[in-house]
């Protein structure tokens, strides 16, 4: 259970009104910083559109030194409120985009979208909900809130605080409490969003959250620019299904990474990227190689060598996600 500093300080002065001597008031502060992590530090909102912006994250992966600050925060300012779209990994990370928030707006945030049940995109839902009231909307993809309702959300909570030696620590779980499905459309006055779901693709439950007036569209984790996907639980047909079906239903947009900088060439990039995966695996499989010969063949295609220098995660996770690639394609070969 979270203790906050009004308790510290009831348990030195004995549940009495006495003057706590400094040492005590330093002591009680520090205490407050084991159970609850130190704060993050401030990672500018940067204008991408008319009315979306990105606290950029420039790590991937989450560490002690990063404190989980390793995936974008997005948000739209509306003539009714914020809206924000991936909300960080930890309450720290959270409380830190709302000083970031108030820095370009006065506004109150209204509701939170979470593109999927991976920790550093949902984490974050605590410090919005303590800041802006209870009743604040949470949405997510019907699998995505199930999920986090369930066992995911207290794993990747104590995975977090695990990864970053407890930085993250005091985070509460709060789940999504509205679900989502492919083609609603949110009326924010002068902004509409619109929810895109075309199946498995990082996860069953990915969601894309297009601002129409901006042609500007938050996709997740279902492509990363400059980092290798977690796809465990994921498709690699999925992916170039969804894709193509966004690219179809949206048109040419700004897309915006969990991870990475926004691209208009995204989809693109990082579909060729796992296209040198996948399809080689499908060729390994056709010539009856086994998953060792698949990674000497995926490290030899020219799209996989165009894009690995400069993926983060690359070396250390390119033999699982060949391997999971080979499985998918070994499935759809039987």
């Amino acid at each position: 259970m979270q203790m906050k500093r009004r308790n510290f300080f009831k348990l030195f002065a004995g549940g009495a009104s006495v003057v706590l001597l400094p040492q005590v008031i330093e002591f009680a502060k520090a205490a407050e910083d084991f159970i609850k992590g130190p704060p993050v530090k401030d990672h500018p909102a940067k204008q991408l559109s008319k009315h979306v912006w990105m606290i950029y994250s420039p790590d991937g992966f989450p560490t002690a030194e990063n404190q989980g600050m390793m995936a974008n925060i997005t948000f739209a300012t509306t003539k009714k409120g914020i809206v924000i779209l991936d909300s960080g990994a930890s309450v720290q990370i959270g409380e830190m985009a709302i000083r970031m928030i108030k820095k370009v707006s006065n506004q109150p945030v209204i509701a939170i979208f979470n593109s999927h049940y991976h920790g550093d995109h949902f984490l974050g839902n605590q410090a919005f909900v303590e800041a802006y009231g209870k009743n604040i909307p949470i949405y997510a993809h019907s699998y995505t809130l199930e999920q986090i309702k369930g066992i995911e959300g207290n794993t990747w909570r104590n995975l977090m605080e695990r990864w970053t030696n407890q930085a993250t620590a005091g985070t509460i779980v709060f789940p999504p409490t509205h679900a989502v499905k492919n083609g609603d459309v949110f009326d924010y006055g002068d902004v509409h969003i619109k929810v895109h779901h075309y199946g498995i693709a990082h996860t069953p439950g990915d969601i894309c959250m297009e601002v129409i007036e901006d042609k500007v569209t938050q996709v997740g984790d279902i492509a990363m620019d400059g980092r290798i996907a977690n796809i465990d639980d994921g498709s690699y047909l999925g992916t170039f299904k969804t894709y193509k079906e966004i690219t179809q239903a949206a048109g040419d947009q700004l897309w915006i990474p969990g991870h990475g900088n926004p691209k208009k060439t995204l989809l693109n990039e990082y579909g060729e990227f796992l296209a040198g995966i996948y399809e080689s695996c499908v060729q390994a499989v056709k010539d009856g190689k086994d998953p060792s010969q698949a990674k000497a063949m995926v490290l030899k295609d020219p799209r996989v060598i165009k894009y690995a220098k400069n993926t983060k995660g690359f070396e250390t996770n390119i033999g699982k996600y060949t391997s999971l690639a080979y499985l998918e394609a070994e499935k759809e070969a039987f």
